[in-house]
């Protein structure tokens, strides 16, 4: 499968300025912006700039950002699943994960996570795919937030709707271990029908459940 990628941008007023969003964003972009400091959901800044660079560079991946002037202050990751994980069993070859979303604290609010998303799927290209996130509470700011569980799952939600994404059922064990995780999933309009078949298949193994 040949994955075509199509740079789009915008731009967003917030309370802190003009933010430019664009994607995707070749690796060696990437190694010219400076990370803010407080982009440390997954791992130290620095450290998170390095995987984004490797993210951007795999034929499949996709960064979108959003920077004040040459800093990334927010971005989304798109990318094949891990392989460990049940999702990359049918080596669908036009299924890609949102395997993260974050948002510099002090630009939250503004609206950020929503463009993100909404100019990710600016690219043609998105229809070819289907697009899947596993959202797990334990990945969620609650202390930063002050939100309960069901506060921030309405918000991610909410968010990923955004970007056309919308709650699908699975038996997957980590996400059934609690009852706020969930799978939402985005089905591009060219998707075949074999696709989405096997698709099926993997999110729900043990059908007798449902």
């Amino acid at each position: 499968m040949e994955h075509k990628k199509t740079y789009n941008a915008r731009e967003l007023r917030s309370k802190n300025g003009t933010l430019l969003i664009e994607g995707p964003i070749p690796g060696e972009k990437l190694t010219q912006l400076d990370f803010h400091k407080d982009l440390v959901a997954f791992r130290p800044a620095k450290q998170q700039q390095e995987a984004l660079v490797e993210i951007a560079d795999l034929p499949e991946g996709r960064i979108v950002i959003a920077r004040e002037e040459n800093q990334v202050v927010g971005y989304v990751t798109f990318l094949y699943p891990d392989p460990l994980e049940r999702w990359s069993q049918g080596n669908l070859e036009n299924l890609i994960e949102l395997g993260a979303i974050e948002v510099a604290p002090e630009f939250r609010g503004a609206g950020v996570g929503k463009a993100l998303l909404e100019v990710s799927m600016m690219d043609d290209a998105m229809e070819d795919y289907i697009i899947i996130t596993t959202e797990y509470y334990w990945h969620w700011d609650l202390k930063g937030t002050g939100l309960n569980v069901w506060e921030y799952r309405k918000i991610m939600e909410k968010m990923m709707n955004s970007g056309g994404l919308v709650w699908y059922a699975t038996d997957d064990p980590e996400i059934t271990s609690h009852p706020a995780n969930c799978l939402m999933v985005r089905v591009g309009k060219r998707v075949p029908p074999e696709s989405i078949q096997k698709f099926d298949n993997i999110r729900l193994i043990n059908r007798f459940m449902y």
